[in-house]
């Protein structure tokens, strides 16, 4: 398979540890360690993407997100190593105080627009729009979708695989289970899991999308990249698994609950987990895998967000407080 360049931003490899919580041993892969400022799953999207926006000689970068998006985070960090702009969409409204990667974006030197929930929905035309208006003045302006989930960007986690071969015996692992908010990361990991012939499922743990709505899109990205760089690869549709209902309360909010077991972990561990996408994640996890004793046969992916956790810190002090 055809694999596309990239531009080294991220420390790779990425540990995998066996950790025991509350009596039951289970396995990590911790992609909270791929960079500090650029730590998370997402940097490994823009390695290749970043590396695409070079080649076509992009001034400015384009991405959206919600106001504590950790994509957009990361776009804001990388673009600013490599020299150039950036400008974020994000769903969300100005703050005096801007904590967590709403802080860090103004510190990266990202412009950002603010959308209401409506026009957010519609933010991948806003962004075309207003790149058009860009190039018109001869700027070279350089789209990236929510969470770089691009046929491009899920080279990020199809090349994972190839990784974390190296480091177990994936013969012997039944499943990777991680969050889903854009859908790249498991269409990279189901796109990987084929190219290395591999009889694993990919659980992903929606917490924005409409189970049915994500599930397309996964499929059609995994599709799309397979069709693109090999088209001989037979993506297995009853490989992935989507997993709904852990974000009853909404994207941006965490439930008490969820928080009580985020902070048991930590406390267990030194763990930290953030409040969009690791927590809601542990949580189905901690239900479906650990307590069925099968954390040794399915890997819990970390996908990053610690700095999220600081936008909702009084939630997380409140159940210490209350407990």
């Amino acid at each position: 398979m055809r694999s596309p360049k990239k531009i080294n931003l991220a420390n790779l490899p990425t540990p995998i540890q066996k950790i025991k919580f509350e009596g039951k041993e289970f396995l990590i892969k911790r992609d909270d360690f791929t960079g500090f400022d650029l730590s998370g799953n997402k940097v490994r999207k823009l390695e290749y993407l970043l590396q695409h926006a070079q080649r076509e000689k992009a001034e400015i970068i384009f991405t959206c997100g919600g106001d504590q998006s950790n994509h957009a985070r990361a776009t804001a960090a990388a673009a600013a190593k490599l020299g150039i702009k950036s400008r974020l969409f994000l769903w969300g409204s100005e703050i005096a105080k801007p904590t967590g990667n709403l802080f860090l974006d103004k510190m990266y030197g990202a412009e950002i627009i603010f959308l209401n929930k409506k026009d957010f929905k519609n933010v991948d035309e806003i962004m075309t729009e207003e790149r058009r208006k860009l190039v018109k003045k001869g700027n070279r302006v350089y789209v990236i979708p929510a969470g770089g989930s691009s046929t491009l960007g899920i080279w990020g986690y199809i090349s994972f695989i190839e990784e974390l071969k190296k480091q177990i015996n994936l013969k012997k692992i039944d499943g990777i289970f991680s969050a889903c908010g854009s859908g790249g990361t498991a269409a990279g990991l189901i796109v990987g899991s084929a190219l290395h012939k591999l009889d694993i499922k990919i659980y992903a743990v929606n917490v924005l999308l409409p189970e049915k709505e994500i599930r397309k899109k996964i499929l059609q990205l995994a599709l799309g990249a397979s069709l693109e760089y090999k088209p001989d690869i037979e993506i297995d549709e009853s490989k992935l698994v989507i997993l709904d209902g852990y974000s009853k309360e909404g994207y941006k909010n965490i439930s008490d609950e969820k928080v009580r077991l985020i902070s048991r972990f930590a406390k267990s561990s030194g763990i930290l987990l953030d409040p969009a996408y690791t927590g809601k994640a542990f949580a189905a996890y901690h239900q479906r895998i650990l307590k069925q004793r099968l954390g040794m046969k399915v890997i819990f992916l970390h996908t990053g967000g610690l700095f999220g956790v600081f936008a909702k810190s009084t939630a997380y002090l409140d159940e210490i407080v209350n407990k």
